[in-house]
């Protein structure tokens, strides 16, 4: 039997998230014009900076393309943006060979199908509460909290915690 979850998040390097129905609650307004708005919670924005600022890659892979959504994550401090891909194990294989990323150090939250393949593929597979019963089955760790309404944050504390470097952030005493 492999290792439990909270044995695996002393080793995590580097976390990669789903936009839609990870980031958000999966759900879109569409305004006359066409243009879809999605809602974000700042709390997982707060613990992506924190994770960044604190040495950890952070990496969105998306199949979505909205620019909108570039533009906060950029203003989050994330370099690596990977949106409207169409194949997730292929953007995830250039960038964990680009950084050197080990995929056992890897922690990854999706929600739904388009995420299954590349979830087999790294050390922590992880999904929000509310992600489809395929995502479910095959992660280490459901979040308590759903798409949009914390699960990042959840995960991204977790780790820092486990680490030692959640405590050293909110007192002001990260690099």
């Amino acid at each position: 039997m492999g290792k439990s979850y909270k044995e695996i998040l002393n080793n995590i390097s580097t976390f990669i998230f789903d936009v839609d129905g990870v980031l958000t609650d999966g759900s879109v307004h569409i305004t006359q014009t066409g243009e879809m708005l999605r809602t974000m919670n700042i709390r997982d924005g707060f613990a992506m900076k924190a994770a960044i600022e604190s040495g950890y890659h952070v990496c969105i892979i998306s199949g979505g393309n909205n620019e909108g959504v570039r533009i906060r994550l950029r203003n989050l401090g994330i370099t690596d943006i990977h949106l409207a891909s169409s194949d997730k194990v292929a953007t995830f294989k250039e960038y964990t060979e680009l950084y050197n990323i080990n995929p056992e150090h890897v922690l990854y939250m999706g929600d739904d199908i388009p995420d299954f393949h590349v979830m087999q593929l790294v050390g922590l597979p992880t999904c929000p509460q509310d992600a489809s019963p395929e995502i479910k089955a095959i992660s280490k760790y459901i979040s308590h909290k759903k798409g949009g309404k914390g699960a990042v944050r959840e995960m991204i504390e977790q780790v820092m915690k486990v680490q030692g470097k959640w405590h050293l952030y909110y007192n002001g005493k990260h690099d």
